[in-house]
Formats: C-alpha cells, structure tokens, sequence
C-alpha cells in the first residue's frame, strides 16, 4: 500500500535564555506574571491547561487519524507563564482557609460602656426602692384608716393653706339614724306603735336619715331624723375643711328659716340659738297653712365638727278632713329637742 506522508512536527518557540541566546529579548519577557483572583467557581476538570477537553473517540495527535506519538524530549518546551496559572489552578482546587469566617474579631466594648452599665443598674435599683417606699407608705394610710375607725388622724396645716384631708376630731361616716334613739326616748314622746322607715341613702355611710309616723286621730306626728358628715370642700369657706363645710350647711338652714325664700309656703321661723349643745345649735318653730290644713313644725339643728343632726317633728294642728288636733308647740320643741340631743351623743 502507498506510504502515507505525515507533516513534520511543529516545532515550539523556545522561551528566551540570555544565557543561551544573544539576541534581543522579547518585548513580553519583562512583563509580570499575571495572577487571576480567586472565585468560587468550580474547579478545573483535569487534563489540558486552560480546561479544553478532547473529543471522544480522538485518542490520537491530529485529526484523531491514529494513536500520537510522545514528544521527543528534545522538543518538549517548558513555558513559564503557562507554569505560574497550573499553580493557580491547583490553588483553587484545595479548600480554602475559612478560619477568619469560623472566628471574628473580638467585639471591642465602647469607650465608657463599663460606666453607663453601671449607671443603669443604679438607676434600676433606685426604682425599685421608690416603688417599694410608695407600696409601704399605701399600707400605712390603710392601717391608719382601719385602726382609727373612720376618725381622721392628726393632720399637719399650713396657715393659710386649702385643707383637702379631714382633721382630728372630724367623723367621715356617721352610725344608724334609726338606732341613735332609744326605744324609751321613742314611747315617751311618740305614743303608740310609730311605723319606722328609713330613707336609702344618698351618700353612703356619710349620711343615715330615719322617719317615725304616728297617725291615730286625733293625733298624727312625723318626726325626721338626720345626720350628715361633711368632707373636705374647696368651694367651702375659710380653709375649705370638711367642719367649715358644715358650718356653711348649717348657717345656710338658719338663714332659709329665719328669711324663706319668695313664693315659698313657709312661713318665717321663731328661732332660739342653744347653748351647751354640741358646737353650734338653735331650734325653730313654724306654722305651715296649707289648703285649710295647719301644721306645726318643730326643728332643732346641732353642728357637732363636721357632722349636722337635723331633727324635725310634725304636728297637723287641724285638718279639713278628719278629726286631728290640738298640738302644743311646746310640746313638739320639746320632743323634738329630746331626739336631738340623743342623736347628738352618738357621735362622741
């Protein structure tokens, strides 16, 4: 068979030795070696540099025409570039050092962050104290209160200044109206069986009313019984303590009976200020005409510190209907009188 002519081998070009050649070096020989950065893509296949893989079935040189023949010794050509990114392919290949990322730096603390921990910790511990002084401090208003009854305790005023607690001796509730006098007091002034009833109250334990009616012809009695303990009033005169807002409640009654207001169907009261009695008191008698009925009314009032009793007894003079009558006026100031000064001695 012909013989088949194969072209001869390409020979290199030889990388410059200025040992080996004279001649003038190539403008590349004195350029840097060029370093790619380091990324995380996959590592190169093996085989050729530069990844180029050949293809199947080409076992051999060129063409893929036969099996190729080892290079000569003599020919092989050792290229410096090409042995620096060998170095940079096998470099990439192996794990990287990842000890900065598994270990940051130490956190430095801010200049002074020692000194502001510590302040805020005393500023803890100074909320904690005031929260537990306001909680003892509430404990012993309470005790106070529970322990004295409802009496107030010795409070300190500032002349001059406007009074918002009560003030020793002052009463903030005031016991049962109906349970104030006793049954013997009851019989001697209200004979019979008195039907008793007893208001509900509008201001708590502050305020008791209690009514007894007598109505058996010819007698018929209404006697009124009521307490009230006054707190603490800025609109009150003087210092606006809870006794000058009795006082006010109490000048205000006698100043009504003495001068009615107009178109009023009472008629002016004949007024007695009492003496020894409580800190302030007066009893007032009243004739009431009414659509040809007269009534009698017998009131006596007492101002004992911040508490007015006010009693009231009365008496149906004569009736268009019915068969009532005579009442004694002295009668009524006096039984009136009685109930009071009873219902006075409860508060002590």
């Amino acid at each position: 068979m012909p013989e088949q002519d194969f072209p001869p081998p390409r020979r290199l070009a030889r990388p410059y030795r200025p040992d080996r050649d004279d001649e003038e070096p190539p403008p590349w020989a004195s350029m840097p070696s060029v370093r790619p950065a380091r990324s995380d893509r996959p590592a190169v296949p093996a085989g050729r540099p530069g990844g180029h893989r050949r293809p199947e079935g080409a076992e051999g040189g060129y063409g893929g025409l036969g099996p190729q023949a080892p290079e000569p010794a003599a020919h092989r050509v050792s290229d410096p570039a090409q042995s620096e990114l060998e170095a940079q392919w096998v470099q990439w290949q192996q794990p990287g050092d990842d000890s900065e990322e598994a270990h940051p730096p130490p956190r430095t603390r801010a200049p002074g962050g020692r000194a502001h921990a510590a302040a805020a910790r005393r500023r803890r511990r100074w909320w904690f104290l005031l929260a537990g002084a306001v909680v003892v401090a509430a404990g012993a208003v309470l005790a106070v209160v529970l322990l004295t009854g409802g009496r107030a305790g010795p409070a300190s005023v500032t002349p001059g200044a406007l009074i918002t607690t009560f003030q020793p001796g002052e009463l903030r509730q005031v016991p049962d109206a109906c349970h104030v006098v006793p049954g013997t007091t009851v019989q001697q002034y209200l004979p019979g069986t008195p039907k008793v009833a007893s208001p509900l109250p509008v201001d708590g334990s502050a305020a008791s009313a209690c009514n007894w009616t007598v109505d058996k012809p010819p007698l018929y009695r209404l006697m009124q019984v009521n307490l009230s303990a006054y707190a603490p009033n800025g609109l009150a005169s003087g210092n606006g303590s809870a006794t000058r807002a009795a006082t006010d409640a109490y000048d205000l009654a006698l100043q009504d009976l003495q001068a009615p207001p107009k178109g009023s169907p009472a008629a002016r009261a004949t007024v007695q200020v009492l003496s020894g009695f409580g800190n302030q008191a007066f009893s007032a008698l009243q004739v009431f005409h009414v659509g040809g009925a007269v009534t009698d009314v017998a009131t006596v009032m007492v101002r004992y510190h911040n508490v007015v009793v006010t009693v009231t007894l009365n008496g149906l003079d004569h009736s268009n209907k019915g068969n009532y009558g005579p009442v004694s006026k002295t009668q009524l100031t006096a039984a009136a009188m009685a109930f009071a000064r009873t219902a006075e001695g409860s508060l002590h």
